[in-house]
């Protein structure tokens, strides 16, 4: 149980990428109040867990809705996480998830799709087809992983100052580099699964 917890966490830290969207909090944030900030930051991270928490209940339900098998959800979020983790490696002018518009952000794009990302629902997606007790192990890492998402978005003006941007960079593309190997492996289990249906 303590290994999957610690597999999930780790997933889904990678998924959500905190630091990697330390920019994106920063350059979303630059003209709220700095005291309107924490706020901000709070509601942004609660409503990003709800998705995820709602997704990982009923998205079996949603699954079997649209007739899409497990294999097909896990190559093509394979495909999503590679894409992401890419842009992780080889930094985009539009940075990882495409240009950010300007103003006091609500939902978007701090929460969605920042957070609570097409890779990180298709991750959870996944997880809402495991037993009760998977699932609430899983509950409790994605609950951790939100602290974390706290801590990091709460310091990120520090964070900034204290690493320095090459620091920061280089963290978010080893965070890339392991996040690619997730995705093969991701996508290695569809093709499994696929194999197992022919």
């Amino acid at each position: 149980m303590t290994q999957d917890f610690l597999q999930t966490f780790i997933l889904l830290m990678l998924v959500t990428d905190p630091f990697g969207n330390v920019p994106i909090f920063a350059s979303a944030l630059a003209t709220v109040p700095p005291k309107r900030r924490p706020k901000i930051v709070v509601r942004e991270c609660l409503i990003a867990f709800f998705v995820l928490l709602v997704f990982m209940f009923f998205g079996s339900h949603f699954l079997k809705a649209l007739s899409l098998s497990e294999a097909s959800l896990r190559i093509a979020g394979s495909v999503i996480l590679m894409l992401i983790a890419i842009r992780m490696v080889f930094p985009h002018p539009d940075g990882v998830l495409g240009k950010q518009e300007g103003g006091e952000p609500f939902i978007v794009p701090l929460a969605i799709p920042a957070l609570a990302g097409p890779s990180a629902l298709a991750t959870v997606l996944l997880f809402s087809r495991d037993t009760t007790g998977e699932v609430l192990v899983h509950m409790a890492a994605l609950g951790a992983v939100v602290v974390v998402w706290l801590a990091v978005f709460l310091g990120a003006e520090r964070l900034q100052k204290v690493l320095g941007p090459q620091v920061m960079t280089a963290f978010e593309r080893l965070m890339g580099l392991i996040l690619a190997a997730m995705a093969i492996e991701m996508l290695l289990g569809g093709v499994r699964e696929f194999v197992k249906t022919l």
